[in-house]
């Protein structure tokens, strides 16, 4: 009997447990459930910096490419180049066009004086 009354008033194990520690188990398990799905939550997330990031790169390299021809077209226009490099035909059109835009500059500034 007294050993009936110790057995009573010692508390069981599985009442010791607080509810710190079943909060802690429940979050270990729904972390142990849903790591599949952080893991792929991961990924897609790199794989949006990365392309977003691929996406930068390529807006720079169009800049790049659209100003290239700008850059260009004064060269293209003086020394008569074609699309396939020097123009030896027509090598001399880009000079006379200049000389003559010349001539008119210098003309229409001698008669504003």
């Amino acid at each position: 009997m007294i050993f009936a009354l110790v057995q009573m008033k010692r508390p069981s194990l599985m009442s010791t447990r607080t509810s710190s520690s079943s909060s802690t188990l429940l979050i270990v398990i729904i972390l142990v459930l849903t790591f599949p799905f952080w893991i792929g939550l991961g990924g897609a997330l790199i794989g949006v910096f990365a392309a977003l990031f691929g996406a930068m790169i390529g807006v720079i390299a169009a800049l790049f490419g659209a100003l290239i021809p700008l850059i260009a077209l004064p060269f293209k226009l003086i020394f008569g180049w074609s699309e396939w490099g020097w123009n030896s035909l027509h090598f001399h059109d880009g000079f006379v066009w200049l000389a003559l835009l010349i001539f008119a500059a210098l003309i229409l500034n001698k008669r504003k004086k």
